[in-house]
């Protein structure tokens, strides 16, 4: 089992390993072992704005295209005009504690997958990750994962860990990435959910949203879905501070900070009250400049 060889040797990669054998000699039973990762951010690029709004992006244009008086309204009105500065800014502001636009954003959503059967939404996420092209990497979708989290994945299961995701990312966009990207079955996948309702034999997406699982929401799910404190947490964002502090006293947090600007991307915005966390508490701070060897994956020869 390879022993984190994309991680630099630095503190953190000590910290890691040295925790990672602590459980074992203290025998920690498996059954315990929960490490618990956000998504967005943390196992994958969330910038210029998270992959599954792109997704939307393609439902909201057909949309607007189809009533033009939605052109006039947000968040059509950011995709129309091409302003995804509207968009991000609307994830920023969430993190700052500002829901203003976040509110318009997701009844964009819910209206954008009302009435759509859960596995066809599925599906349909699956073809856009397969085929689709990050805008400002150029990357396609699929190597946007951050090969040392997922050699972390990979590190931890082979210690007898279960490996879980928990993000504000819709749970039905996401569980095609952790089938395929990060070997995380979709049982273990936690995230948002539009309202669901049941005729017919088929189980559709009802006009309303279920809860996004973000902030507070985090540790109510985890438990509801896992029924454990978390092990080991990761995340990078103000809305994972919760789940930090939800997670076992001897656990270990690794915070993810985004500190390069020329393999990836440079930023703060809504991580401000996360790095106060972390610095305050003593939490790891991982640093995508100094501790991983590398970003991205390489294409596949």
């Amino acid at each position: 089992m390879s022993e984190l060889t994309l991680w630099r040797d630095t503190a953190t990669r000590t910290a890691i390993v040295d925790f990672v054998a602590r459980v074992e000699a203290q025998g920690v039973p498996v059954a315990e072992r929960i490490a618990v990762f956000d998504n967005d951010g943390t196992l994958w690029t969330e910038k210029p704005m998270p992959i599954q709004l792109q997704f939307i992006f393609g439902l909201w244009a057909k949309m607007a295209a189809a009533d033009p008086a939605l052109a006039s309204q947000q968040p059509y009105k950011a995709v129309v005009d091409k302003d995804f500065g509207w968009l991000s800014a609307a994830v920023d502001k969430h993190y700052a504690g500002d829901d203003t636009d976040l509110k318009m954003l997701m009844a964009g959503v819910v209206r954008a997958s009302a009435g759509q059967e859960v596995e066809a939404y599925t599906e349909s996420a699956r073809a856009f990750l397969d085929a689709g092209t990050h805008p400002s990497l150029g990357l396609p979708f699929t190597r946007c994962v951050f090969a040392p989290m997922v050699e972390l994945l990979r590190y931890l299961e082979a210690h007898g860990f279960a490996t879980y995701i928990a993000s504000g990312g819709d749970r039905d966009f996401m569980r095609p990435a952790g089938d395929q990207l990060y070997g995380i079955p979709r049982e273990r996948v936690i995230g948002s959910s539009l309202g669901l309702s049941y005729a017919d034999g088929a189980v559709t997406y009802a006009s309303a949203m279920g809860f996004l699982d973000d902030g507070p929401e985090k540790p109510i799910r985890i438990w509801s879905r896992i029924g454990r404190k978390p092990l080991l947490v990761g995340g990078n964002s103000n809305g994972d501070v919760p789940m930090f502090e939800f997670a076992r006293p001897d656990a270990l947090r690794l915070l993810v900070h985004h500190d390069d600007a020329e393999r990836e991307f440079a930023y703060d915005a809504g991580a401000e009250d996360a790095l106060k966390a972390a610095a305050a508490e003593g939490w790891t701070t991982v640093s995508v400049r100094d501790d991983w060897d590398i970003v991205f994956p390489a294409a596949e020869s």
